[in-house]
């Protein structure tokens, strides 16, 4: 017979030596299989890894955080209501923050013990800096067009208003960029930020000049921020009309509508790096090639341009630095404390308003988005309301807003620049409307409006009868009396100015006759007329 095998490895092993090459064997198919599953260091995977650690990490958050657990859960319903709205996860996002402010119950004043005032500033005429105007290929320039001048009795733009020599605010706009451009011999960008309420009126008037632009190229659209019921800090239901579930989420709202549009991504790629940013009613606010020149130079995020306050302006918001971090801040009214109100208004202490003319740099911009996750923490404004304005009875909301100018304080050595005047001519009223269609002020060659030089960089003072408040009743008054060396006008009672009268000094023109009288052609100098 053949001789036996020789013995193999199993004849040899003992049976809890097999037990234990077995299990052995099993664990390395495990891993091999769970390697072989695992998708590979791709780019997506890796995101969403990190999307899920950052979920987790919220989670965490929320879990030991009562507040952000209470904003979580009451925010819902809102995020909900904007989504059905169509409204972007940057828009969302800044409510959510804003929102978050008030379930915390901190505070939204800014109080006078946590902040310095500024005590000097570069001004426009003392910078030196060489012009370059090859910065305005990188540059472009914003209007906020997203006012109704609801108070002034407008149902339309307020910058479709007529102003001088029968140019309304936007004519005049698209001619100051018009002649931009052939001073400087460069395309000069220019953009709106319009409302659902100025878009489709504004871009007809302005598919008069189509050099301007068309499309998403000439403007983008604000968003609109849920009220919230005061009672009980849920969404405001209005089913009689579901617009007034809506308002305005402040100026502020530039920035989260830039990001969520996709305007500040685009305007990067484009290889933009500036923005000028100023009101539409503002018609002294244009491109200034010393103030582009200097704001690049500097190297600053964000600057400011600011005006000396007077007494007219003692009730606006001022300029201050944070007393903790050194750092500019803007102080509106709606953020002062009571007790503050005194200092608040002492033009002495604190010297500077805001114009509204900012300056932006949008890679700082879009940095500043990426590091706060999609959102740029602005100090909220709460207003007080009804949900219908015109019903008083109707239940308490609050409005959350932000104001633009307050990003000062959300990027680290950001700057300010005193400016004159003449850069700074805003319409809020038919009192401001008045002075700006008289001959206190002037319309220069490259269409900007500003005071005239007799007036010394101070406009007058304008207060007419309640009766004035709205743009047709404004317009009853007659032809526009000269203000050029007018301190101030009052006027009381119902009257109407005949051609040629002229304004100097302070006049009060009183009519208690209860019928309508005429202020006769004629000079009249620091005197009251009784009617």
């Amino acid at each position: 017979p053949p001789p036996p095998p020789p013995p193999g490895l199993l004849d040899v092993l003992s049976a809890p030596a097999l037990l234990s090459l077995s299990l052995a064997a099993t664990v390395l198919v495990m891993l091999i299989g769970s390697w072989l599953l695992t998708p590979k260091s791709s780019s997506s995977s890796k995101r969403s890894r990190n999307h899920e650690k950052r979920l987790s990490g919220r989670a965490a958050d929320t879990a030991s955080d009562p507040v952000k657990a209470k904003v979580a859960g009451s925010f819902q319903p809102f995020e909900r209501k904007m989504r059905a709205e169509k409204l972007s996860t940057a828009a969302i996002n800044a409510f959510r923050f804003n929102y978050s402010g008030l379930v915390s119950g901190k505070s939204t004043f800014i109080s006078e013990k946590d902040i310095v005032p500024v005590d000097s500033l570069d001004t426009l005429d003392s910078l030196s800096t060489e012009e370059d105007p090859s910065l305005l290929r990188s540059t472009v320039v914003l209007k906020l067009n997203g006012g109704l001048g609801t108070g002034m009795g407008l149902d339309k733009a307020k910058s479709l208003l007529s102003v001088k020599s029968g140019n309304t605010f936007l004519d005049l706009i698209a001619q100051q960029v018009s002649s931009l451009r052939q001073s400087f011999k460069q395309d000069l960008r220019f953009m709106l930020m319009n409302s659902f309420s100025t878009s489709e009126d504004t871009l007809k008037h302005l598919s008069a000049y189509p050099e301007l632009g068309t499309g998403s190229d000439l403007e983008f659209v604000q968003n609109k921020a849920p009220k919230v019921l005061a009672s009980d800090l849920s969404p405001a239901s209005w089913p009689k009309d579901m617009s007034h579930e809506w308002c305005p989420p402040g100026h502020g709202d530039l920035y989260p509508a830039m990001l969520g549009s996709g305007t500040l991504d685009k305007l990067i790629e484009k290889g933009f790096r500036y923005m000028f940013v100023s009101n539409s009613d503002n018609l002294g606010a244009t491109m200034n090639l010393a103030l582009l020149t200097h704001f690049a130079n500097s190297g600053a995020p964000f600057m400011m341009e600011v005006a000396e306050r007077t007494d007219a302006d003692k009730k606006g918001g001022h300029l201050a630095k944070d007393k903790e971090s050194g750092g500019l801040l803007l102080r509106e009214s709606a953020q002062c404390p009571d007790e503050d109100e005194k200092e608040f208004q002492n033009v002495g202490k604190y010297k500077y308003f805001n114009t509204n003319n900012l300056w932006v740099d949008l890679h700082a911009l879009k940095a500043q988005f990426t590091k706060h996750e999609g959102t740029l923490p602005l100090p909220v404004i709460k207003n007080g309301k009804t949900v219908d304005p015109r019903d008083k009875a109707s239940p308490k909301v609050l409005q959350l807003e932000t104001a633009m100018g307050s990003a000062i304080s959300s990027f680290p050595g950001a700057a300010a620049v005193v400016i004159p005047r003449s850069r700074f001519a805003p319409v809020k009223t038919t009192n401001d409307l008045l002075g700006l269609r008289s001959d206190a002020y002037i319309l220069t060659p490259d269409c900007r409006i500003e005071l005239a030089p007799e007036r010394k960089g101070v406009p007058p003072t304008i207060k007419l009868d309640g009766r004035y408040k709205f743009v047709d009743d404004m317009d009853k008054l007659g032809a526009i009396p000269s203000l050029i060396a007018c301190t101030k006008l009052t006027v009381e009672g119902e009257i109407e100015f005949a051609p040629g009268v002229v304004i100097k000094g302070e006049v009060t023109i009183v009519n208690s006759s209860g019928s309508k009288q005429t202020v006769a052609a004629g000079t009249y100098e620091n005197t009251k007329i009784e009617m």
